[in-house]
């Protein structure tokens, strides 16, 4: 990531990537103050992206915000801060700042092979907030240029660095060797911690795979975890972009959370109120410490 970028570059390169952000904003000044209402920050994790002034500020609003981040609190806050002692800052104005929590996406996704099939994957993948390792022995294989969201993972040995990778991300296989295929699928079992696994092919070859596997001693139901065919069976179509619809429509579905949203969002109406009633008083009193509504 730049850290160069401007603001909105920042945000549209987080949504790309599926990273969660703070974008901060001036929504309101009296007096004198280091930006204007519209200003704009964006604060993630690790950086941040164009400024609302500098100074102790911007490096309080810095910390709230990812305060925010490290909670997972994802929701709206409107706060005031007077320009004053409190601050450190003599401009003798006040600001009031909107900060806006993203939650990104926490969707994995690791794919074995890098054939034609994972090729048109990675065109789909890529305009979605998913974070996608793309794993391949065959370092020749990988296109030159891949999504942003999309991580490359050269290996000489796919197999050993399963654990290592798949935890609690989705698992997809489509590979060109069927031995490397049943190997990962073992692999994937016995770690166990994959969200979901999906192996490419046809009913004959999940028969065979099925049957190799009971042998080896694994259940039923840890089979039955394995979807072969992978992809969606309403989706027709064996081109590769075709067959990479089929599976992107059964990851969204896979990864898809039923969540009813809170019958309140953002900031309320009275939160609201109360504030600008308390930023009228703090603008008369440099010393007030921050107010904030949720």
């Amino acid at each position: 990531m730049d850290k160069r970028m401007l603001w909105y570059q920042a945000v549209a390169d987080c949504e790309r990537r599926g990273e969660p952000y703070v974008l901060v904003t001036v929504v309101g000044v009296a007096g004198s103050v280091p930006r204007e209402p519209s200003s704009k920050m964006v604060v993630t994790g690790e950086h941040t992206f164009d400024t609302i002034g500098g100074g102790h500020l911007e490096y309080l609003v810095t910390a709230r915000a990812r305060e925010q981040l490290a909670a997972a609190r994802y929701e709206t806050q409107l706060e005031h801060f007077p320009l004053g002692a409190s601050l450190g800052q003599c401009c003798g104005g006040s600001v009031s700042v909107l900060l806006e929590g993203q939650r990104g996406s926490d969707a994995r996704l690791v794919v074995f092979g890098a054939g034609h099939v994972a090729q048109a994957l990675m065109a789909i993948m890529g305009q979605l907030p998913w974070q996608v390792t793309w794993v391949d022995s065959r370092a020749e294989t990988f296109p030159a240029d891949i999504p942003a969201n999309v991580r490359r993972h050269h290996t000489d040995d796919p197999v050993a660095d399963v654990a290592e990778l798949c935890a609690d991300s989705h698992v997809l296989i489509l590979t060109h060797n069927h031995q490397l295929d049943y190997d990962l699928c073992r692999a994937l079992l016995n770690a166990g911690h994959a969200a979901s696994v999906g192996l490419i092919g046809s009913q004959t070859k999940a028969e065979r795979f099925r049957q190799r596997l009971l042998h080896r001693g694994y259940s039923e139901a840890q089979i039955d975890s394995i979807r072969c065919p992978v992809g969606r069976s309403d989706v027709p179509g064996k081109r590769p972009m075709e067959v990479a619809v089929s599976i992107s429509a059964e990851l969204l579905s896979l990864a898809a959370v039923a969540t009813s949203p809170a019958r309140r969002r953002g900031v309320s109406w009275p939160a609201l109120r109360d504030l600008m009633k308390q930023a009228e008083v703090a603008e008369t009193s440099p010393n007030t410490p921050p107010v904030e509504a949720k």
